[in-house]
């Protein structure tokens, strides 16, 4: 059900934001908006109180978000309207993905065991470029049990040139009895 519902109102929004031609400007937005949901666990929770009603959130979002389109605000008050803030995550990870498919914009992963220079970024980005034809955007993650070397996930594409992986599998042909 939360799919359906995600799916439904991410693909409205996606087709507002198409007509109007602001669809780099509204996936700016609803990329601020997600990143305020991750950030700040209790803008959700006050989204989703029950003991607040719905003008009071409006309002809320008429401050919160006064720099925004006015689509974007309107769209916001709806889900408060209706009560389908407790999919607001879900709903903006659609728009943003439809935006994205439109923009010829990719996103990827970098795992890697310690952070990578903004140099080193900016290789791994021309490349995934070159290879996919699309923009890429690259956040990188550090995950110190992958030892040495580069995780990227892309889509659901896996490249993995970690140490970790290397030695995981030099364990499973030593298990199997094979020769590497």
């Amino acid at each position: 059900m939360a799919s359906e519902i995600s799916s439904r109102y991410g693909e409205a929004l996606f087709q507002l934001a198409e007509e109007n031609g602001t669809v780099e400007e509204m996936r700016e937005e609803a990329l601020i908006v997600r990143n305020a949901l991750k950030e700040t666990p209790d803008l959700l929770i006050f989204f989703r109180a029950v003991q607040i009603d719905a003008q009071e959130k409006k309002d809320a979002i008429d401050r919160m978000f006064a720099g925004f389109t006015k689509e974007m605000r309107n769209f916001l008050k709806l889900l408060t309207d209706k009560d389908r803030t407790y999919y607001l995550k879900e709903i903006l990870d659609t728009f943003i993905d439809r935006c994205n498919e439109v923009l010829n914009i990719e996103t990827a992963v970098v795992s890697s065991a310690r952070p990578l220079s903004s140099e080193d970024m900016k290789r791994i980005q021309a490349a995934l470029e070159k290879k996919s034809g699309k923009k890429v955007l690259l956040t990188n993650e550090v995950d110190e049990s992958l030892i040495a070397g580069i995780k990227v996930v892309t889509g659901n594409t896996v490249t993995d040139v970690t140490t970790a992986h290397r030695i995981n599998e030099l364990k499973d042909l030593l298990l199997r009895g094979d020769k590497a």
